[in-house]
């Protein structure tokens, strides 16, 4: 581990496009400021950790689940699919050649 000193009002550059300024010093306490691309995920320590316990659980939830059950579950979807599409039915309100020229 490298081990610094800074002061507020100081910075560290990381890899030419990361910049770690000590905005603030109360205390215990120092607020840090992070400019950097977009694309760099920046978490705190404690919630990274928090977040690779939950990937894990859930990856492990997953690889738990039998393969027929998956299976079954794409069955299901599919007929949900095919008895959601139903025939226009004439009612009393609806004479029964307007719902068959509604079709598709």
């Amino acid at each position: 581990m490298l081990v610094l000193t800074r002061k507020k009002d100081q910075a560290l550059i990381i890899s030419d496009n990361i910049e770690i300024t000590v905005l603030d010093i109360q205390g215990d306490q120092i607020r840090l400021g992070v400019e950097a691309p977009k694309s760099v995920k920046i978490f705190r320590k404690e919630l990274y950790l928090e977040i690779q316990e939950e990937n894990k659980n859930a990856a492990r939830r997953a690889s738990q689940v039998p393969a027929g059950n998956l299976d079954s579950l794409l069955n299901l979807k599919g007929s949900a699919k095919s008895s959601a599409i139903q025939e226009p039915v004439p009612t009393a309100n609806t004479p029964s050649g307007e719902a068959d020229k509604n079709r598709k």
